[in-house]
């Protein structure tokens, strides 16, 4: 029998919303039918044991995700990257148990991959209430670290690519610290879903030792081959902070969600969510600064929420500022942001 994800499969679709009915409550049944109707579908088709169990595993994987940070959805997080050969007697140590337990004075939660060095460093400053381990299966050097050991949010993950989603999903933060190669794969990472709008836009803040090189030298990297060569833009470099304080570094945090709440795509439209109204007047400002980035005729405009956004009544009081985005330049984008959290 061959199945479809459309409700033509007859007494397969009727067993199916038989079992959700007998299972009880189910939120959101017609997604979780074609996860099933999916499942299904790859039983007939995946000859490979492998293909397989690597499905189900990313299921359960992501699944158990959502349960671990699900009631803490109200709570702004900070992912945060770093070396795990990091030593307590390094100065980056001590700055990075200092952004711990700073950002969780100011009310964030962190998340760490979970193992020493840097990441041991920011789990002791936040501490464990405050900490998130995503952790993963290595044959060398990853061990929980004391902090999250026995820790219900430490997820364990057998797959990189299913920990590296949950670190860019639950983040409202990015900051990384001296690292290796997973260091720098998380900083350009991040760079690409941000500046490709496959991740909304968020603080992404490169902190260094007062002093240090690591960082710079990237940025001159990125600066002399790439945007010479011209494979990224000026703009590009909006996208990041490079610091070298913690100071500095949770200020830019601050700033980012002084004003601005998040954002969400509605139909052509861009809807950037604020936490407190903007002027009218400087929005005529606004309109004529960035209208680069605007689709032609478009324009900003100040709104209530829209009808499909009754699906987040917890946010319906928040004023809205609508914007006929390009949906390419979000360089500039941040810079619109960071304009209106100056007001």
């Amino acid at each position: 029998m061959e199945l479809h994800f459309s409700r033509t499969n007859g007494a397969v679709d009727d067993m199916i919303d038989s079992l959700m009915e007998l299972t009880g409550i189910i939120n959101h049944p017609e997604i979780v039918r074609e996860m099933i109707i999916a499942a299904l579908k790859a039983g007939q088709e995946g000859e490979e044991k492998m293909d397989l169990k690597l499905m189900n595993t990313t299921l359960k994987e992501m699944r158990f995700t959502s349960k671990v940070f699900a009631p803490y959805r109200g709570t702004k997080k900070v992912t945060v990257f770093g070396s795990a050969r990091a030593r307590p007697d390094e100065t980056v140590y001590a700055m990075a148990r200092l952004f711990g337990r700073k950002l969780a004075e100011s009310g964030y939660m962190v998340i760490t991959g979970g193992g020493p060095g840097i990441m041991q460093a920011v789990n002791e400053g936040a501490g464990p209430e405050k900490s998130f381990g995503v952790s993963i299966r290595l044959p060398f050097e990853q061990k929980i670290n004391p902090v999250l050991e026995g820790n219900p949010r430490n997820i364990n993950y057998k797959y990189f690519f299913n920990r590296k989603v949950a670190f860019l999903k639950e983040a409202d933060v990015i900051a990384l610290f001296p690292g290796g190669f997973g260091t720098l794969d998380e900083a350009m990472e991040t760079l690409t879903l941000v500046q490709t709008g496959k991740r909304n836009l968020l603080p992404l803040v490169l902190i260094d030792e007062p002093g240090g090189t690591y960082w710079s030298q990237w940025l001159a990297f990125l600066k002399g081959e790439l945007l010479g060569r011209g494979y990224i833009n000026e703009m590009d470099f909006n996208l990041f902070h490079c610091v070298d304080s913690v100071r500095e570094a949770v200020k830019v945090i601050d700033l980012f969600y002084r004003r601005y709440h998040s954002l969400r795509y509605v139909g052509d439209q861009l809807v950037i969510r604020m936490n407190s109204p903007i002027d009218p007047e400087r929005v005529k400002e606004l309109v004529e600064a960035f209208s680069d980035i605007l689709v032609p005729g478009g324009t900003l405009a100040l709104s209530d929420p829209l009808p499909p956004e009754i699906d987040e009544p917890e946010i319906a009081h928040l004023p809205r500022l609508l914007v006929d985005f390009n949906r390419k330049d979000f360089g500039r984008l941040k810079t619109l942001i960071d304009e209106i959290n100056r007001e």
